[in-house]
């Protein structure tokens, strides 16, 4: 398996400037590689330059940079490098597709936040063994810089990333060969019915209250941005208090992360260890989330009918607020992990469906908590009707494997 490990750096204070000079210098050359892109389709021609290329004129600019590109790690910055690359083939892709292209865009130096050591012990070493406990990375142009390693790795290092999250440094490990951990079965099998009201319930009609992170700290969140927003546009970027009103904001943001995550960690792990097989709905958060389209007027150019969009914000709000992607992202890795199965199934009309005559309708669902089948009278609480046609989805699914 491939596993990525998460660890806060303890850096000094020289080597948290040295760290900011790493990445604005690896921003410098993204940017400079960027424009040699625009600059040679626009006045050469149209004339691709590609990765290669780039990548050739390395050593040059090492040469003439000594001071800001030559003390950095060679792999590293063809990893950026690389970066820039990859931009331009999903611009290139999205074209094809038809969709909105978004060409790449220059960096500022707060909007880089991560180099990527391609290969451990090349310009990076992941310095520790599993009883160290002084464990190091070792980073070129850097030093020995501490690390809190809040449990052990395994499996073999592939690639190292430095990434910074306010004034917070961490080190990011890829690694491949895990050696998986499978838990004792327990012959459990539950379906999950992800909402917003609650945020999951289960077949066994369990509900897990909805934390919402975002919306408790809205009150302060809302108080900061307002603060930031305050100041005359002439002064942003510029006075020390902006720069405080900024951090701020990122702060309360980061703290909702955190939380959010750490909230989707233990939820999946109590899952996982009660159940050897769990079954949840095949959700597009990102379709989901999608605005509405609006609505010309058509006795009036220019004018548009009301669409829903004030309502449909408000969910939009709630359901990313929830978490369901990450969510399920990390109970499908945990689940891997513990040699669990996960199932997704189809999500239409499981809210829908009585699960008592399979009758589907519309009308079935009386309320938002209530559901009432308008053919057999079935009556039961709308999200616990869907995790039991999850569940139910799910054993089909299995027996046609079997």
């Amino acid at each position: 398996m491939i596993r990525a490990y998460k660890f806060l750096l303890r850096p000094t204070a020289r080597q948290t400037v040295a760290l900011g000079e790493m990445l604005q210098d690896h921003c410098s050359l993204y940017n400079g590689a960027l424009q040699e892109r625009r600059d040679a389709y626009r006045h050469t021609s149209k004339t691709t330059v590609r990765y290669g290329d780039q990548s050739v004129q390395l050593k040059d600019i090492r040469a003439f940079d000594p001071e800001r590109q030559g003390r950095w790690s060679f792999s590293s910055q063809q990893a950026t490098l690389r970066r820039l690359d990859k931009a331009f083939a999903a611009f290139f892709q999205r074209v094809k597709a038809g969709r909105t292209p978004g060409y790449p865009r220059f960096k500022g130096v707060g909007h880089f936040d991560t180099v990527t050591f391609p290969k451990d012990g090349d310009g990076c070493r992941w310095d520790s063994t599993p009883h160290d406990a002084q464990t190091r990375v070792r980073l070129q142009g850097i030093g020995h810089v501490r690390v809190h390693r809040h449990r052990p790795v395994r499996g073999r290092v592939k690639t190292i990333s430095i990434k910074r999250e306010g004034r917070r440094w961490y080190v990011v490990l890829s690694c491949d060969q895990v050696p998986a951990e499978p838990l004792p079965a327990t012959g459990g099998i539950v379906g999950i019915d992800m909402g917003v009201t609650h945020f999951l319930t289960t077949s066994d009609g369990e509900h897990l209250a909805n934390p919402r992170f975002l919306k408790a700290a809205a009150d302060e969140l809302s108080a900061a941005q307002q603060h930031l927003a305050a100041f005359p546009q002439r002064t942003r970027r510029r006075t020390k208090k902006h720069r405080a009103a900024a951090r701020k904001v990122a702060k309360l943001h980061a703290k909702i992360r955190r939380q959010r995550l750490d909230h989707a960690h233990k939820t999946a792990l109590t899952l996982v260890r009660d159940h050897d097989v769990i079954a949840h709905e095949r959700l597009s958060t990102a379709g989901m989330t999608r605005a509405p389209e609006p609505k010309p007027d058509p006795g009036t150019p220019g004018a548009f009918l009301p669409n829903g969009s004030a309502a449909k914000a408000g969910l939009n709000r709630s359901i990313l607020d929830a978490g369901w992607g990450i969510f399920l992202g990390i109970l499908a890795q945990k689940a891997e992990s513990a040699a669990r199965r996960v199932i997704p199934v189809d999500a239409r009309n499981t809210s829908r469906t009585c699960p008592s005559c399979g009758h589907t309708a519309k009308e079935n669902r009386a309320t938002q908590a209530r559901f009432a089948c308008t053919a057999c009278g079935f009556t039961a609480n709308a999200d616990h009707v869907g995790a039991t046609n999850v569940l139910n989805r799910a054993g089909l699914a299995l027996c046609a494997a079997a």
